[in-house]
């Protein structure tokens, strides 16, 4: 383990001059490339003009265009970052089976084919070894070394890619991929993500047949604020039979599978990434709002189920697709201290390709896992994720709104808290559209002033205190209703003395309230996520909430502060809190509850967490 130094470096040239760069050095060609079943891929191809010298191929899978579309019509940049565009690669994107100038019939998120038994047993793994095999037969200058990335939508194609099994593979980046819907992205366990599912299949739709044109939005959403705009629509219903009805077949699939039966099951990548053979590098960031689970998850089952391989896990203070980006120094009122998106993209990124594609004799020199640990605002590097010399403690809830590593032995055994389906906690403080990235950093003040938040905090820490890896609420609760969700939401609560920051003259840091991770379920979900199950109202029973992985210091001086509700509107739509299925539920149906906490010694509740003791 080491600390690492981030680089001054700004980009090496402006958007402009690559862009000459990219006309002046390069020549494009487009192709249908067939594969195994007969099906053909839109493909692009950007090749170095100089074809003295044999040139790596970089592949990019997208089912969101990979315009512009025209041989004379140059993208202005190439590949994944600037630091890596002179190195002269060979650069190709690809619209995906069934997507844009593609023919076929897309599916969301393809289920993988463990054994093919004839051409017509395809999946994405097979379309990548076509799509290589073909590239590395048809595009001159090649040195018959691939590698492939992706962030998002992109990053589960190269993910599915990578156990393709083609031996010219030899490096693949999956960023931000999303690995499972109902855990990600559509769902986070059983909670539907309304406003992210409706403002984006509203753009993303169907095409029955190859097109470069973008269809229009099926419908304007034409209030800006969302907490008013989902809340006006109603039953989370409405927002099918209102806008979507008919018009959309990948947003009703949610409302055909609202438990995580086969089609999810089908759909998770994560137990097919078996048998890779080639480096790979896993990116994400710890406030990414879309596929924090895809991320940690991409790596740890690469991890466990290839043992051996080169697997690399970076992870930085982004928000989702951050490390793209030209600086990644703040986000919302957070000032991490330097550009931290092209110190990865110079020092990481453009390193791992380089060497794995341009037959590199020395030794990688890039360690398991590059963490930006957040509080602190460094980078640190460590030999294994999540890092040794973890120890896992637990953080019990006690009455008072107290938390300690210690269980309690006196006081009130729980705390209660309404919950209203007519009056959700929002998610955010700030009015936006319902799905804004900043809220996984947002101040929480305005959550702890409110009657239907708990709030549970220790004492001011005397020492600083450095969380490292996954973060796991164990809860012992109750409602007065028959269903209910559950909100824990970790947060670094900054001393009165914290001081201004000269770029961020506005914000009134003194007793912050800045969140580090936060997850929900739906309580149906909480002893099997194929099987919904009622609560007995007033009965406590065990929810387990899975938060995912964190690496942050709450420094000496702050406080580390939990809080538990049963809302985040719009982030998640509404749970009626009576035993009725969601999708299906009438105005009537969303009820009043109170909800319980309990603390004392026969059912304590707590988080299990990861202390770094170095």
């Amino acid at each position: 383990m080491a600390q690492v130094t981030p680089s001054a470096n700004p980009y090496p040239y402006t958007p402009s001059q690559d862009s000459v760069y990219v006309r002046e050095n390069y020549q494009k060609f487009e192709f249908m490339v067939p594969l195994r079943d007969g099906t053909k891929l839109f493909t692009q191809v950007y090749t170095p003009k100089d074809q003295s010298t044999k040139h790596p191929v970089l592949i990019q899978r997208t089912p969101y265009s990979c315009a512009p579309y025209g041989v004379d019509r140059f993208r202005r940049r190439l590949g994944p970052n600037p630091f890596m565009l002179r190195d002269n690669y060979i650069i190709v994107y690809q619209d995906v089976r069934g997507r844009w100038a593609s023919e076929g019939k897309f599916v969301e998120m393809t289920p993988h084919v463990d054994v093919k038994k004839s051409n017509a047993d395809h999946d994405e793994a097979s379309d990548t070894y076509d799509t290589i095999d073909w590239l590395l037969k048809n595009i001159q200058a090649n040195n018959v070394n691939v590698g492939q990335w992706g962030i998002s939508y992109p990053g589960f194609f190269t993910s599915a890619g990578s156990v393709s099994g083609h031996p010219a593979l030899k490096a693949s980046s999956p960023q931000a991929p999303m690995a499972d819907l109902w855990r990600d992205d559509a769902f986070h366990n059983g909670a539907f993500q309304i406003a992210a599912n409706f403002s984006f299949y509203t753009y993303f739709q169907e095409h029955k047949q190859p097109t470069k044109q973008n269809p229009p939005a099926l419908f304007d959403i034409d209030d800006p604020d969302g907490y008013h705009f989902y809340l006006n629509m109603g039953p989370t219903a409405n927002s099918e039979s209102k806008y979507y009805k008919g018009r959309n077949v990948y947003y009703h699939e949610n409302f055909d599978h609202p438990d995580y039966d086969e089609h999810w099951k089908k759909r998770n990548i994560l137990p097919h990434l078996k048998g890779i053979k080639h480096a790979v590098m896993v990116v994400g960031g710890w406030y990414d709002e879309q596929d924090l689970y895809g991320t940690f998850n991409t790596y740890k089952s690469i991890e466990k189920q290839n043992p051996g391989i080169q697997n690399i896990f970076v992870v930085g203070p982004w928000v989702h697709g951050g490390w793209a980006g030209p600086s990644g120094q703040t986000l919302a009122d957070l000032d991490f201290g330097s550009k931290t998106s092209p110190y990865y993209q110079e020092t990481i990124e453009a390193k791992f390709f380089k060497h794995y594609l341009f037959n590199a004799t020395t030794p990688l020199g890039l360690p398991e896992a590059t963490l930006f640990e957040t509080g602190t605002n460094r980078w640190r590097s460590f030999d294994t994720y999540p890092p040794k010399g973890t120890v896992e403690k637990q953080l019990y809830l006690q009455g008072n709104g107290k938390l300690s590593f210690s269980p309690a032995s006196t006081g009130a055994t729980f705390s209660e808290f309404p919950s209203d389906p007519a009056h959700p906690v929002p998610f955010a403080s700030k009015i936006n559209d319902g799905f804004s990235a900043e809220y996984m950093v947002d101040d929480q003040r305005f959550a702890a002033a409110r009657p239907d938040v708990l709030t549970f905090q220790t004492d001011t820490l005397t020492d600083d205190l450095t969380l490292a890896g996954p973060i796991l609420a164990q809860l012992t609760v109750s409602t007065t209703g028959t269903d209910a969700d559950w909100m824990v939401k970790v947060i670094d609560v900054y001393p009165t003395n914290e001081p201004a920051n000269p770029r961020k003259p506005d914000v009134v840091y003194c007793k912050y309230q800045q969140l580090v991770r936060s997850e929900i379920i739906r309580g149906r979900y909480r002893n099997n996520v194929s099987k919904p199950e009622a609560f007995k109202p007033n009965q406590p029973t065990s929810v387990t909430v899975e938060l995912q992985d964190v690496l942050h210091t709450f420094k000496k001086g702050h406080k580390l502060m939990v809080q538990i509700q049963s809302t985040c509107f719009p982030l998640a739509d509404r749970n009626p809190q009576t035993f009725v299925p969601v999708f299906q539920a009438k105005e009537s149906d969303y009820q009043k509850a109170t909800h319980r906490v309990y603390h004392g010694k026969a059912g304590a509740s707590f988080l299990k967490v990861g202390v770094l003791t170095n």
